[in-house]
């Protein structure tokens, strides 16, 4: 087990944004975890807010739901626009995505 997959055995807090610049909009975040993405009107993936709202602005992380991380992984590991990113709260080291270690 690496030390990211043991971190998150331990609970500790997630987040998970999309670099937009990078997002192909095929959707398969969404078809994953809609609670956590969803396509805008642009075509592109955004991660949704507690209240459901796309939060648009560059960089906007919202915090991955414990019910959802396999979702949330699986979309990060599938998508081919490699623009899903997962990283830790505590100290912002990404864990699954393009940049885990």
């Amino acid at each position: 087990m690496t030390v990211q997959q043991e971190a998150v055995v331990q609970g500790e807090a997630l987040e998970v944004w999309i670099d937009q610049d990078l997002c192909t909009g095929d959707g398969i975040c969404a078809q994953y975890a809609p609670e956590v993405f969803e396509l805008d009107i642009d075509g592109l993936a955004y991660v949704k807010g507690g209240d459901e709202e796309l939060l648009q602005a560059k960089g906007a992380t919202t915090p991955v739901p414990l019910p959802l991380l396999t979702d949330v992984i699986d979309s990060a590991r599938e998508c081919p626009g490699e623009c899903i990113h997962v990283r830790r709260v505590s100290d912002s080291v990404e864990v699954y995505g393009p940049n885990a270690e």
